[in-house]
């Protein structure tokens, strides 16, 4: 690294208050923690910071986190950009599709949070920003004694918190926001996503849940993502909200 390049990261990094890692969480399974993580990571890549992803616990993947693959994708970059780093980048991938404690029981695996930690400040060490997604939603056990919003907070972790809007999206958000703000994790800001089309009145659901909840509380509404399976689209309508997450760094 040039000095030239080494001194325009650390500008970039001031710019961001020291930032170097933010937690994307969501209120479900299927909200789209995934998506927004590789968009995030996408947007930061494009205004010159060196993004990483991370997943701390992957589950139903066999050998590979398929949810780092899904970022890759959406940031038009490949395994191979990240040679090195591949393994900090999903310390603990578990082949059953269920909550992380029961992977890691059935698989006689054993989650540390000190080896998330250390694998964690290795890409921090290396990058200038580590955009993290969580698995499930915050209180997703990881054992029989620490839950995923317990190590949020512990690392203290800025969170975006992303809502699957649909019916019922309300409740589960207002029922996230509290847990967070209860144990004094900073709360970016929330971002809607759609994952399926609108029909019949349904629509006028998803578009009031984001106006009721900003009426409800204090967290910023950042924007919400369409349903669309054109990616270059979906970047577009997300770069809105980029901007708005540098500004809240």
């Amino acid at each position: 690294m040039t000095k030239r390049v080494f001194f325009n990261a650390l500008i970039m990094i001031r710019r961001m208050g020291g930032v170097k890692a933010v937690f994307v969480a969501g209120t479900d399974t299927g909200a789209g923690k995934t998506v927004v993580t590789g968009l995030l990571s996408r947007y930061l890549i494009k205004k010159g910071y060196r993004a990483v992803t991370q997943k701390w616990v992957q589950t139903g993947s066999a050998k590979f986190s398929h949810d780092i693959d899904t970022h890759l994708r959406l940031m038009k970059r490949r395994r191979k950009d990240f040679n090195g780093y591949l393994s900090f980048m999903s310390p603990y991938i578990f082949d059953l599709a269920s909550s992380p404690h029961l992977a890691a029981r059935l698989e006689k695996g054993k989650i540390d949070i000190n080896k998330i930690r250390k694998y964690m400040a290795s890409l921090s060490k290396n990058f200038d920003i580590v955009i993290i997604e969580g698995t499930g939603g915050l209180l997703v056990p990881l054992n029989k004694k620490i839950l995923l919003i317990d190590v949020i907070r512990r690392f203290r972790l800025p969170a975006l918190l992303v809502v699957e809007n649909k019916l019922g999206a309300i409740n589960h958000a207002l029922l996230s926001i509290e847990a967070l703000i209860r144990r004094g994790i900073k709360i970016i800001g929330l971002i809607f996503n759609n994952t399926s089309e609108a029909k019949d009145r349904e629509g006028l659901i998803l578009k009031d849940n984001p106006l009721i909840v900003k009426a409800l509380t204090d967290v910023r509404i950042l924007g919400a993502l369409p349903f669309t399976r054109n990616i270059d689209f979906l970047y577009r309508r997300f770069t809105p909200i980029g901007d708005k997450i540098m500004a809240r760094l």
